[in-house]
């Protein structure tokens, strides 16, 4: 039987245009940080439980740590970029107006918009994505503490510090040496190195807050590091390896997407969030399906 292209297209088309997909776009690109968080808790609830648990010829009193550890880092995290995002993002949306003339034209770098230069894209999303590096040693430390409670109440009580974003965002946008370095790594994979050195950040002080705590038991303290270890190498890494093979297909959907919807008034912000929530997706989608299969399984064995 023959399927009519034009059906297709038209199927494809109603994917283009679809308000939650552009929602979802739009929230990537204004606050990244919460995206992530958001993204986090989704699979944290779900996916990563269920393949933890699931884990065959594994210690059940490992897995339970295991299980614990990422039930607390996903509501510790979560809170703290609520907290921490929320206001930046607001400041965020009008930093536009604070800006000198100097700065808009010197970072539009020759296109016709700021939404459309990568290098006013990156300047301002360093900000935005940054937050997760900022919150990383905090959250680790936090969750490590509550490791404990969580495997004792088996629900986790949140123990956050209300940090609120401090300093001059337009002073920093308006300074020509950041304007330079924004231009100069406009076309890098920053929202994936961003993301690393965060995971890369919070999983090195879990592990240390980990082995100096008193209220893990010292048999279960390898194994637990051993797993958040094993889950971050291998997710920054076949994340990289992920992301790279799909920049062609990324290509296709971007290039169709913009003439779908070239109309549309936000467009440039719906390429923005594509480039953000990609990579965000791609290491949410490894870090908690198929990575705790095998860490779990792994960090097991490693550490007896």
């Amino acid at each position: 039987m023959k399927v009519n292209s034009n059906n297709r297209d038209i199927s494809f088309k109603g994917l283009y245009n679809s308000k939650i997909l552009k929602k979802g776009l739009e929230f990537a690109a204004d606050n990244g940080a919460l995206f992530a968080a958001t993204t986090t808790l989704a699979l944290s609830l779900t996916a990563r439980p269920a393949v933890i648990l699931a884990t065959p010829k594994t210690d059940k009193e490992n897995k339970k740590l295991a299980f614990a550890k990422s039930l607390a880092s996903t509501f510790i995290g979560y809170a703290m970029m609520f907290t921490l995002s929320k206001p930046l993002a607001k400041k965020m949306k009008n930093i536009d107006k604070s800006l000198t003339k100097e700065t808009i034209s010197n970072l539009k770098d020759g296109k016709e918009t700021l939404a459309q230069s990568k290098a006013y894209i990156l300047a301002t999303q360093m900000f935005k994505l940054g937050l997760g590096v900022a919150a990383a040693i905090p959250k680790a430390i936090l969750t490590a503490a509550s490791v404990p409670i969580v495997m004792d109440n088996i629900y986790p009580e949140e123990k956050n510090k209300n940090l609120s974003f401090k300093g001059n965002i337009a002073k920093i946008l308006n300074n020509k040496k950041y304007q330079e370095f924004a231009k100069k790594y406009k076309n890098t994979n920053f929202p994936m190195h961003t993301i690393a050195a965060s995971d890369t950040l919070t999983t090195g002080t879990f592990i240390y807050k980990t082995q100096k705590s008193k209220k893990i038991k010292e048999e279960r303290k390898d194994a637990l590091c051993y797993n958040a270890g094993i889950s971050t190498a291998l997710s920054i890494i076949s994340g990289y390896f992920t992301d790279k093979i799909t920049d062609k297909p990324t290509e296709n959907f971007i290039s169709k997407f913009k003439i779908i919807n070239k109309n549309d008034p936000k467009l440039d912000k719906y390429l923005e969030g594509i480039k953000i929530a990609k990579p965000i997706l791609i290491i949410g989608g490894i870090y908690y399906i198929i990575i705790p299969f095998i860490s779990t399984f792994l960090a097991d064995r490693v550490s007896k």
